[in-house]
């Protein structure tokens, strides 16, 4: 019987080699909020040259330890898995050394709410995103989003028409890197129908000649109300 130890012992020390490098720990360990980060700001961090960076940068993804996400122009680096921030977790408390805090830099009326092309951005819309996920209304399916049955139930009615845009000659609903946060706001076509659906009630406004939206104190309360449900369809109407 072929043994699978010494393969096993291989693939601890290749990772355990990665993470050695002082300036490779640096960067996964600022990771470990859960908040992406640009190769620049990365270099930044571990104070190395940006080829120095690059390279370090391929070692980490080659071995599974981080991922990288496009968003536009720019590319994002994050930890490939729970699993990975659990194993770098668990060194740290061995080592006796904190988790670096993530400290954005966004002004507060945009870093709160703001418009991404179509959809809404921001604290308000990263924490929409995760409750959606809480409920089990949003599902991953590989990447891309699509909503449970209760979900589903649950847009219908607000009044957001899902076979509709299930249509639409884009992405139904998928995760959107949000710039300020540096973790995932909800985009596609569902995204911009609950943007406008904030709008429409008032929940949000525009304000003028900025992507910055108002949250308005009614909205907040109903989007607390609407979206903190965990029925199968919310018991509220909309007014």
């Amino acid at each position: 019987m072929e043994d699978k130890f010494p393969s096993a012992d291989l693939g601890l020390a290749q990772l355990a080699g990665a993470i050695a490098e002082p300036a490779r720990a640096r960067m996964l360990c600022s990771l470990l909020d859960g908040h992406a980060r640009t190769a620049t700001e990365l270099a930044t961090l571990a104070d190395v040259g940006a080829s120095t960076a690059s390279a370090h940068l391929a070692r980490l993804r080659t071995d599974r330890l981080l991922t990288m996400v496009a968003q536009g122009k720019h590319r994002y680096y994050r930890l490939a898995s729970a699993e990975v921030g659990q194993a770098l977790e668990a060194l740290l408390v061995v080592a006796g050394v904190p988790a670096t805090p993530f400290t954005p830099t966004t002004p507060d009326r945009l870093r709160r709410a703001r418009t991404c092309y179509d959809h809404m951005a921001g604290t308000v819309a990263v924490a929409l995103h995760d409750q959606l996920h809480a409920q089990g209304w949003l599902l991953d399916d590989g990447g891309e989003y699509r909503l449970s049955e209760a979900g589903a139930a649950s847009m219908a009615a607000l009044g957001i028409d899902v076979p509709q845009l299930q249509r639409q000659r884009r992405r139904f609903a998928c995760a959107c890197l949000d710039w300020s946060e540096r973790r995932a706001h909800l985009g596609g076509a569902l995204g911009a129908a609950l943007l406008q659906l904030a709008l429409r009630q008032g929940w949000a406004e525009r304000e003028f000649d900025s992507r910055a939206l108002r949250i308005t104190p009614s909205g907040e309360r109903r989007l607390l109300a609407v979206f903190a449900c965990r029925s199968t369809v919310p018991a509220f109407c909309i007014s």
